[in-house]
């Protein structure tokens, strides 16, 4: 799909599964061509339970994404998130041996590469890795180390790791499903690309994407990722509560939830009553809307607490000029932002996917609930770390040769030019001038 500058991004998430094929614009904007979406039955808090519903699902996804843009998926950029992942902080080093030259995007190149081989727990893969900050000769705090000249370059590595088997469940539904995984990415990650801005990842900022499954959290700082973290807690436990507090069917409290519910049960009407039709000869059920309020009121702190111990953990806490953007299908309840608010003591905002969108042919994917499927189709066209983009950028301009390389073409083009001059004083002495 990337020689035809489409990109798909499938969404494999607890709740539903989603495609969305877009494409840039002269103007630098995603284009949404098609989206196409199924119930995830097979899916159980971002791990893979059931293969043959997950590759029914997936099928009917992209056959509908396919359908809409009118065009042939076969290739799709896959989001992955699940209780099983986990981050960590490694520290790598290089010994360069031409200390004279500058430190080439080669020799960057090579040191992330090994991070790729550290030992990581039994059962684990690696998924991302992910530089911080640089040190070259035991000078720390460096962003950007190409260009300086140094013997020992090191740094210090965000680490994102992931069960093998989940991985490996994952991309055999890719293959059921006659597609291609071009790339396997974290989900916040995918949102982050398409919800904040640059300034709020210079000023740092805290990305809660509250699924159905879990809830990613990614921490930004100085445009670099700091901490990710994946609660296994969601929309769904909420849905749970509903059901089992007020003694209803899941399709029932799930539309009470979406409908009717309040992240803060002050701010519900104590005199609201919604009537829910009762099961066969049996008379319709009323519930408080005070009640539903306070038991997702409930539950949500119970989250909201989990978010900010990791963002205490994280040591960040103090740094997030940025605050809280919230994303993700939990964060279209009601008053949800203001109890972040008052229990993180941030700023908190609502992230719509709409800051690099251009024109759509549909404007449900301008939704928080989508968040995670445009950054996965962004991710096929930018870089999770912009720097990245700069390393790309300067082996194109440099003619991706490295700097000895281009020493040794000279001197071997001077060296054959002046054995062809000689050849020609020769021919010329025995020939005559007319050569």
């Amino acid at each position: 799909m990337e020689n035809d500058n489409l990109i798909v991004g499938l969404d494999i998430g607890t709740t539903k599964i989603c495609a969305i094929i877009g494409r840039k614009n002269e103007f630098g904007k995603l284009e949404v061509l098609g989206m196409g979406k199924a119930v995830s039955d097979g899916v159980d808090r971002g791990i893979v339970t059931n293969i043959e519903k997950t590759v029914y699902a997936i099928q009917k996804a992209v056959d509908d994404c396919s359908e809409m843009a009118d065009v042939n998926i076969g290739d799709v950029i896959v989001g992955i998130a699940g209780q099983h992942i986990q981050s960590k902080i490694m520290h790598g080093s290089i010994m360069r041996s031409q200390t004279e030259d500058e430190i080439t995007v080669e020799d960057v190149r090579r040191l992330s590469s090994d991070m790729h081989n550290i030992v990581v727990p039994p059962g684990n893969s690696i998924i991302h890795v992910m530089p911080q900050d640089y040190t070259v000769d035991y000078e720390g705090g460096i962003k950007d180390p190409v260009g300086m000249a140094g013997t020992r370059l090191e740094a210090d590595f965000h680490i994102i790791t992931a069960q093998t088997t989940a991985i490996h469940n994952i991309n055999k539904c890719v293959r059921k499903a006659n597609l291609e995984s071009k790339q396997l990415i974290l989900e916040p990650l995918a949102s982050s690309l398409s919800v904040l801005s640059d300034e709020e990842k210079e000023a740092g900022v805290c990305l809660v994407d509250i699924g159905g499954g879990t809830t990613d959290i990614a921490i930004f700082y100085e445009n670099i990722i700091r901490h990710t973290a994946v609660i296994p807690l969601g929309g769904n436990i909420i849905t749970s509560d509903i059901k089992e507090g007020c003694m209803l069917m899941q399709s029932q409290a799930e539309l009470l939830k979406t409908r009717f519910g309040k992240a803060i049960a002050e701010e519900a009407n104590p005199n609201e009553i919604v009537s829910i039709p009762g099961l066969r000869n049996r008379p319709p059920k009323e519930i408080s809307i005070r009640n539903l309020a306070s038991i997702i009121q409930a539950r949500m702190e119970e989250i909201i607490e989990i978010v900010q111990n990791e963002i205490m953990q994280s040591g960040y806490y103090k740094k997030l000029a940025g605050g809280i953007v919230l994303t993700g299908g939990g964060s279209q309840l009601q008053c949800i932002s203001q109890l972040f608010e008052y229990m993180t003591g941030l700023d908190t905002r609502i992230g719509y996917p709409n800051e690099h969108l251009g024109k759509s042919v549909i404007e449900e994917v301008k939704s928080p609930m989508y968040a995670t499927s445009v950054g996965l189709v962004l991710a096929g066209f930018k870089a999770l770390d912009d720097r990245e983009e700069k390393y790309r950028r300067r082996v194109a301009n440099s003619g991706a040769l490295p700097k000895n390389m281009i020493k040794r073409e000279a001197i071997a083009s001077n060296f054959f030019k002046s054995i062809t001059e000689r050849l020609k004083t020769i021919i010329s002495d025995d020939i005559g001038e007319e050569y």
